[in-house]
């Protein structure tokens, strides 16, 4: 799977596609990165990406051209490459997407080898005439940030994860909070037994996998 992302600061997303989990899953071959700045498509010497709009207001607005030449020009290197705008009128960002999208659940197609372009909008926002470049539009919550690269980073890193082989266990991302829809994950416990009087109840401590298994059910919750 590769993730191409178009940025006004590629150097904002470079430490975290090269740290962790990602890091690792690139590492292992089962994903790609690539970074686009859109300033290389902006327009005159200046490399002009934004402007005022029209109307008036605040705030300017990244311009069209850049955008579709950035968009264009990712598209004639991967034709099949499905493009993703995060945006406030997009769908809510949720685990079932993510898992659609990295090609993990029953009804999905498959995948594997599919590439995602992802434009990192910023300024008051972008011209509303390059929507229709996109086929995918999504939000994480309903609150505005400064760019889009951070829910780029909620895009990438929560479809990496689900792919098969990025995480250590077999099981690790199918019990996890928000696998099952709105379900959420039972406690946790790690060493030490006892932590300021606090200690891991008697159930994990048993062997008893039946027990363990029941007491974990139990302790799952709904949102």
């Amino acid at each position: 799977m590769k993730f191409v992302i178009i940025t006004l600061f590629p150097e904002t997303l470079e430490p975290m596609l090269n740290s962790s989990m990602l890091w690792k899953a690139k590492e292992k071959g089962l994903v790609d990165y690539e970074l686009v700045n859109l300033r290389d498509f902006g327009i005159s010497p200046r490399k002009q990406v934004d402007d005022s709009p029209y109307g008036g207001g605040d705030g300017m607005l990244l311009r069209p051209e850049p955008i579709f030449a950035a968009i264009e020009s990712v598209k004639a290197e991967y034709p099949d490459a499905e493009t993703v705008l995060p945006t406030a009128h997009g769908m809510l960002w949720t685990q079932d997407l993510a898992a659609q999208f990295a090609g993990v659940t029953n009804d999905a197609e498959t995948k594997t080898l599919a590439t995602y372009c992802i434009l990192c909008p910023h300024y008051e926002g972008y011209d509303e005439r390059i929507v229709p470049l996109f086929d995918h539009k999504f939000r994480i919550g309903n609150y505005i940030l400064t760019g889009g690269e951070l829910p780029a980073m909620v895009f990438i890193d929560s479809i990496t994860r689900l792919i098969p082989g990025v995480l250590g266990g077999a099981q690790s991302a199918e019990i996890e909070s928000f696998s099952d829809v709105d379900n959420l994950e039972f406690p946790q416990y790690t060493r030490p037994e006892d932590f300021r009087g606090v200690k891991v109840p008697e159930v994990l401590l048993s062997g008893h996998h039946g027990e363990i298994a029941k007491w974990r059910a139990e302790h799952s919750g709904k949102i």
